[in-house]
């Protein structure tokens, strides 16, 4: 089973985890991926990733952004594989700039996001990963939001996928589906 978890303001509407859910479906593995709008906070999106985890037999998780920095928690209390997508590597202090008013951008809610929610995160900081070989890194040099850098240099010992160009979207993410699929054990 794999459990997508989107990025800031993002939702399981956003283009990754529509791409992935359809082409899971595509294979008939459908009944195999989930995506939930995760909560603002991120002590809830923990709780809420952590229920579907015992529920469903959850293997691996994918996540964009912060949805990376998520999974890389979710991967080591857990013992999972994960596949992190351009993911916020020091999510407390890279998302410290929006504290404030913000607005999902699929459902144009809006939420408050505040200092305590900046302290959730940093409770959840990862200083060293336990077993870097169940960890996947995707990410494109272009990332105009976070530096790839960083995540290469957090990530090392993991397998590294660095692709010239691209942008936070993820660009080449089509091309990533079917490898993703056999990385969770599910080809």
């Amino acid at each position: 089973m794999i459990l997508y978890l989107h990025g800031f303001t993002s939702g399981p509407q956003s283009h990754k985890a529509q791409a992935l859910g359809a082409r899971m479906r595509e294979r008939g593995l459908g009944d195999k991926f989930l995506s939930p709008q995760l909560p603002a906070s991120p002590r809830e999106a923990i709780a809420l990733a952590t229920e579907l985890i015992a529920r469903h037999d959850v293997t691996t998780v994918v996540g964009s952004s912060l949805g990376g920095y998520y999974s890389t928690w979710l991967a080591e209390t857990f013992d999972l594989k994960a596949v992190l997508v351009n993911p916020a590597v020091v999510a407390h202090l890279s998302l410290q700039k929006y504290i404030g008013p913000q607005r999902w951008l699929y459902t144009g809610e809006s939420f408050d996001f505040t200092m305590e929610h900046v302290e959730q995160l940093r409770a959840i900081a990862v200083p060293v990963l336990s077993k870097p070989e169940r960890f996947w890194l995707l990410v494109e040099e272009g990332d105009e939001t976070l530096d790839y850098r960083q995540a290469v240099n957090r990530y090392a010992g993991a397998r590294q996928t660095v692709l010239p160009g691209g942008d936070h979207s993820f660009t080449r993410w089509g091309d990533y589906l079917d490898p993703i699929i056999e990385f969770a054990g599910l080809a």
